[in-house]
């Protein structure tokens, strides 16, 4: 039986790099940058009104008072036609073009307009100003040629915002995998109906579908295979022409646990099948090469994950391995589960012969992290889990944990 440690090395070795395709930046959210990016302009590309109001020469206003004679109005998008002069200012607004002999721009509040005059006239009353106020100057967010991302970066909106400001309407990121999710078992019906005596609702593959999406995979859903080999190795078949194939249930060594036969009858290569851990125990993972019959596969096989069927089971395996696969797939660092530290808010006994990945409430304050460990009734108590937002390990063995016990917490 392998340790958790030793599943995750096994994963990550097994896993291929990812492979980098070109998409639309519309549609690069969520995945991560395959390419350094350079600016090919300043930002901003010229010297810049930050607010309404008038370009001045500082040394005209060192006292924030003075009357100076209007010479034009530059709206953002038009370009300044005369350069101010000692003794004039320009009318400006937030965006537009500095004019030539302005270094200053003083903010509109501060001014009072008077047409009565020929020319009109500026009266100024404020604040002494000075030099560079309320201006930005050419490139001094960006200068062109200046790296402003690097390959392997997530890709955020202000991400895709710079992409944009550097001119990059298609960008080249690592593949979302296609990731399926197969439900397997007799007793399983779908969500929009009604469980009779024996029965229960299909909810693994929507927590799974939500679990992949939120870590940048693609979900499809396969629907539900009966504990029948016919069906069961049908829908294996569909399965493995994704990137990863999840499936949920028969892996243990129930009369009806069918799954690791089948997948060794389907060409898949057992890597491992069983986990130290607690929930998560049956976990099955396998590789199944790629048919030299596909076209420019993306990635070299399927990576295939057989997961308990309980339901906090095959949340937390999906959360700890299918995710790390994932993170190998899109080139996200670091691949393996991060814990962070948090203090223990009150005494909590425990006890097990694995590792236990216990839900619990994280919070943060001024004085750092706290966590609280979350009633829960099993692995088939999903609804504790509702009032949780990431899990406490527990090491095998019995012990009472103190209140301000630093534990390792990983957030969900």
């Amino acid at each position: 039986m392998f340790t958790v440690e030793q599943a995750l090395d096994a994963i990550i070795a097994e896993v291929a790099a990812p492979v980098a395709a070109r998409v639309p930046l519309g549609e690069s959210l969520g995945l991560v940058l395959a390419e350094d990016i350079d600016s090919d302009v300043d930002t901003p590309p010229f010297d810049k009104a930050l607010m309404d109001g008038y370009a001045v020469r500082a040394a005209d206003v060192t006292s924030g008072r003075a009357e100076l004679r209007f010479l034009e109005e530059v709206m953002a998008g038009q370009v300044p036609t005369r350069a101010v002069e000692p003794g004039w200012a320009t009318r400006i607004m937030t965006g537009a073009p500095l004019p030539a002999g302005a270094d200053a721009v003083v903010r509109v509040e501060d001014t009072q307009f008077r047409d009565s005059k020929e020319p009109a006239v500026v009266a100024i009353d404020g604040a002494p100003v000075t030099v560079g106020q309320s201006i930005m100057r050419q490139g001094t967010s960006t200068q062109r040629g200046q790296r402003v991302l690097n390959s392997g970066t997530p890709l955020r909106p202000q991400e895709i915002g710079t992409l944009a400001e550097s001119g990059r309407d298609q960008v080249a990121v690592y593949h979302r995998p296609r990731v399926a999710i197969l439900a397997t078992g007799d007793e399983l019906v779908p969500v929009n109906e009604i469980p009779q005596p024996g029965q229960i609702r299909n909810s693994n593959e929507s927590m799974l579908a939500a679990q992949i999406q939120r870590a940048g995979g693609e979900p499809v859903p396969l629907g539900i295979a009966r504990d029948e080999r016919a069906n069961l190795r049908e829908r294996i078949e569909a399965g493995l022409a994704c990137d990863l194939l999840l499936l949920s249930g028969g892996v243990s060594a129930g009369k009806l646990d069918l799954v690791p036969s089948e997948l060794q009858a389907a060409g898949v290569r057992q890597v491992f099948h069983k986990v130290r851990v607690k929930p998560g125990k049956p976990l099955w993972f396998g590789v199944s090469e790629r048919s030299k019959k596909d076209a420019n596969p993306i990635h070299k096989g399927c990576y295939v994950f057989g997961l308990p069927g309980n339901p906090v089971s095959s949340m937390v395996c999906c959360e700890i391995f299918v995710r790390t696969a994932l993170r190998r797939l899109l080139g996200i660092e670091p691949q393996r589960p991060l814990a962070v530290s948090a203090r223990l808010e009150h005494e909590y006994r425990h006890q097990g012969n694995r590792p236990t990945y216990h839900p619990a409430q994280m919070e943060s304050s001024l004085t750092g992290r706290t966590v609280s460990i979350v009633s829960w009734q099993g692995s088939s108590d999903l609804r504790a889990t509702t009032a949780a937002n990431g899990m406490v390990c527990f090491p095998a063995g019995e012990a009472v944990y103190s209140a301000g016990t630093v534990m390792d917490v990983y957030p969900w």
